[in-house]
């Protein structure tokens, strides 16, 4: 699609977009973050009871969100105004959880219509691809929207905004995970490792690895402030290579992660596009799923 319309065109002069606002021109609020239940089979059937008599709700108001409610589909948090966090395995029984932080664009109703370009396919991708390589891992996925995603063609995709409301989100979520003892990856796409960087610093995660990232609101990974191991990768066909990676006046996102002066660790991404990184049988896919498994040393490194 001429490189996304020369990457949206909009971005192209120091990172202003042509539009301004989010829908409606106004700023998204987040709904009140609900705490994580006890990790215990008994405290996550009854909140994934709950979750499910919501999203019916929801559905019967919207039948675009009936997806949501499919059988077997467990979620943890669930808003009509535009929140949700599905679990993809056993989190009762998991020692490792990896988080999916989606990017721009997304919203309840693209939760699934995207494929593995979605939250929801994208979990189901990374867990599947984590049980080829270990059938016996203790790994759940977690598909996070706890946060308003800006569009693609709005001024807050090129400021930290939406972002840091998406931090703010996913401190509790992560810290709660590790003080049950649960190793904690998150894997960033796009506008999400925005996401994902400013919360490095507050959050006790075991890596971060960004995909199509636009940057990550810093000039290097000694930046994040984070012990966590950072990660890099980007497709040959993703567009986002052609995005400015400048941060001016607080309009754009500062160095690219995959930059040999960034200090990130730079995996293998394949030749796909933008929502191409967790397609069954990519390179991509299978970096990630290693990273969410802890399996550094097997992660296909460009550097």
């Amino acid at each position: 699609m001429k490189k996304r319309r020369a990457a949206l065109a909009a971005i192209a002069v120091g990172g202003i977009m042509l539009t301004t606002g989010a829908a409606g021109g106004r700023p998204s609020v987040s709904p009140p973050v609900q705490p994580l239940p006890a990790l215990t089979y008994r405290a996550l059937t009854a909140r994934y009871a709950a979750e499910r008599q919501a999203i019916e709700a929801a559905a019967r108001r919207d039948p675009r969100l009936t997806p949501l409610a499919a059988p077997g589909r467990t979620f943890i948090a669930f808003d009509p105004r535009g929140r949700a966090v599905e679990v993809v395995g056993d989190l009762a029984a998991a020692r490792r959880v990896a988080i999916l932080v989606p990017g721009s664009d997304t919203t309840l109703r693209d939760f699934d219509s995207r494929g593995t370009a979605s939250p929801g396919g994208g979990a189901r991708a990374v867990l599947a691809e984590a049980l080829r390589i270990d059938p016996h891992a203790r790994l759940a996925v977690l598909a996070w929207l706890g946060y308003g995603a800006p569009r693609t063609i709005s001024l807050d995709v090129a400021t930290t905004g939406r972002a840091d409301q998406g931090a703010r989100a996913l401190r509790p979520l992560v810290n709660t995970l590790n003080a049950h003892g649960v190793a904690v990856s998150l894997l960033c796409h796009s506008y999400g490792s925005v996401v994902c960087g400013r919360a490095a610093r507050h959050v006790d995660a075991t890596d971060i690895a960004v995909f199509g990232s636009p940057g990550m609101a810093v000039s290097s990974a000694a930046a994040l402030h984070t012990r966590a191991r950072v990660w890099a990768g980007r497709a040959s066909g993703d567009w986002m290579a052609y995005v400015p990676k400048v941060r001016v006046l607080g309009l754009g996102f500062g160095a690219d992660p995959t930059g040999r002066g960034f200090g990130a660790r730079v995996f293998a991404a394949g030749a796909g596009g933008h929502g191409d990184y967790l397609r069954p049988g990519g390179i991509a896919l299978r970096d990630l799923a290693l990273i969410a498994l802890g399996r550094d040393t097997e992660v296909s490194r460009v550097r």
